[in-house]
Parts: structure tokens; C-alpha cells; sequence
């Protein structure tokens, strides 16, 4: 049985760089919090608690004091800044640049400074901690919308420019930016795109990954994908590889392998999420070498 591990699963740019930065910070013997888990990969986040690194919550951050705390690459909204100082807590950037960038794209339209002014719309998923830094940058003005039902809470008689998540589906944000300039037709508008402003804000990282993985795929009989449950490009990597290769199985750990899987099987690929680290990808194939 032949297995390949996908040379592009594995953690994104953003990933990687925060917790390099983790790395570095508790390397020099301090007591570091963490916003939040750093990663939604739960064997991830044993190895970054092994070396020192405690992961708090918001309400457990507003009691901290004169202390170092870690923000993430999914960023954070202004008021943590605001908690920070008045705390006298020393903030450890590690928000991802594409999203710290997104946030500024946002937080400039919605205080009518950017080059689109209008009605912020925000494609993603309710509560994710992103979408959370990124609805803080709107002042409350910023309208979510995570599915086509959603589309109602918009104005479609004025403009509107939309913001995505950056780990969503590409196609998704496609279909909800159709159906949006159907609704300003319907309003009367012979030209929607006068109204509607769709921003390309995806990370490429993983608009890429979905046909790579979907070609992945396929050419494997059976598809281990590697991820944490709580990842929401986890959920959606997966659902690119099962909706081609019905023999995909999502796991998150060694454990949760099994044997029959592999009946008559005689290629095994393993693929993982932008949250996935790459210790654990080379793991599961070790494992699945050993059967």
C-alpha cells in the first residue's frame, strides 16, 4: 500500500507565525497567556501548554495585570487593545498580516475613510474569533452574514460592500454576492455592481488549497484528513475531499485510525487543514505505514 502526505496541508503562514512567536516568547523563560487557543488543533495546543503556554479567556484576560498576553492570528477587536492598556498588559502581536490588513480595510469603510463607504457586510461564521476582531473594527454598524437567509438584514437600496471571513468557501461567497445583486435588481437597480462592492478577501492559502486538495483527492483510494474539531477550514477542507473521494475519513488523532478502512485499498492520502501541524501529518502517516 502506497500512503503520500499532501506537500500542501499543514499550518498557513498565519498559523506558523504565531506560533513561532509563541515559541520565542516562552523560549526566554516567561509566564505567557494566550487569547484564546492559538490553534484549533487540539494536539497542537498540548505540545504549546507542555512548553509553558496558558490559554485564558476573555473574561479570565479583563482580571489579568501586568502581565504578557498573546493575540493570535485571528485576530482581535479594538476593545481588548483598550482592556491591554488600562491593565498594564503587554500585548504579543501575533495576528495574521492578512487579516491585521482586513481589519484595516473594514475599519476604514465603516468610518467612511476608505475607498469603498457603505454598508459593511461580513460573509462568515457567527462567534469564530476572526469574525468577532472583525465585526470590532465596524462600531457596532457591521451586518453578518453567514448564509443566503441571512442576506435579508441587508439595505439593498443602498451601497454595500462585503467582506469575507478569510478561511471561508470561496464559491459560498460567490453564491452570496449573486444573490445579493439579485435582490438589488429586484429593488430596481438596472446596474448592481454600482451598488454592491465585493471585496476579494479570502486568504489565497486556502482558496488554492480546494482544487489542489479536490485533485489530491481523487487520486487516492482512501483520504485521511488530519484537523482539530473546532476548525472551520478543517469542516471545509474536508468537505472538498469527501465530495469527490467518499472513502475520506476526518480524524484528529493517531487513535482514532482503523484498520478496516484500508480494505483493498492500495494508495492512502493523507491531508490536513491550514490549523494542522505538520508533526502530526508526518504521525498519522508513520501509523498508517505501520498497518
Amino acid at each position: 500500500m502506497v500512503v503520500e502526505t499532501d506537500d500542501r496541508s499543514g499550518f498557513c503562514f498565519g498559523v506558523q507565525n504565531a506560533v513561532e512567536i509563541a515559541e520565542k516568547a516562552l523560549a526566554k523563560g516567561e509566564k505567557v497567556f494566550s487569547l484564546g487557543s492559538i490553534v484549533h488543533n487540539d494536539m497542537e495546543m498540548e505540545r504549546l501548554s507542555s512548553l509553558g503556554l496558558v490559554t485564558i479567556t476573555h473574561e479570565e484576560f479583563r482580571k489579568l495585570r501586568n502581565c504578557k498576553v498573546l493575540i493570535r492570528a485571528h485576530g482581535e477587536p479594538p476593545e481588548t487593545y483598550q482592556i491591554a492598556e488600562q491593565n498594564g498588559i503587554t500585548i504579543i502581536e501575533a495576528t495574521c498580516p492578512i487579516v491585521k490588513k482586513l481589519q484595516a480595510r473594514i475599519r476604514d469603510t465603516a468610518s467612511a475613510r476608505g475607498k469603498c463607504i457603505g454598508q459593511v457586510v461580513i460573509f462568515g461564521k457567527p462567534g469564530h474569533a476572526e469574525v468577532v476582531g472583525l465585526l470590532g473594527q465596524t462600531d457596532g454598524k457591521g451586518i453578518l452574514v453567514s448564509g443566503p437567509s441571512d442576506i435579508d438584514k441587508i439595505d439593498f437600496t443602498k451601497t454595500i460592500c462585503l467582506y469575507s471571513q478569510t478561511t471561508m468557501s470561496p464559491k459560498v461567497y460567490m453564491k452570496i454576492a449573486r444573490l445579493i445583486r439579485e435582490r438589488i435588481a429586484e429593488k430596481g437597480s438596472s446596474n448592481p455592481d454600482e451598488l454592491l462592492k465585493v471585496h476579494k478577501t479570502i486568504c489565497s492559502q486556502v482558496s488554492n488549497r480546494e482544487p489542489h486538495l479536490k485533485d489530491f483527492a481523487t487520486r487516492h483510494d482512501v483520504i485521511l484528513f488530519v484537523s482539530g474539531k473546532e476548525s472551520s477550514n478543517g469542516k471545509m477542507l474536508y468537505s472538498v475531499c469527501r465530495s469527490v473521494n467518499q472513502r475520506t475519513h476526518f480524524i484528529s488523532s493517531v487513535k482514532e485510525i482503523k484498520k478496516e478502512w484500508f480494505d483493498k485499498a492500495n494508495t492512502v492520502g493523507i491531508c490536513g487543514a491550514t490549523s494542522t501541524p505538520g508533526w502530526l501529518i508526518e504521525k498519522v502517516r508513520d501509523a498508517v505505514a505501520a498497518l
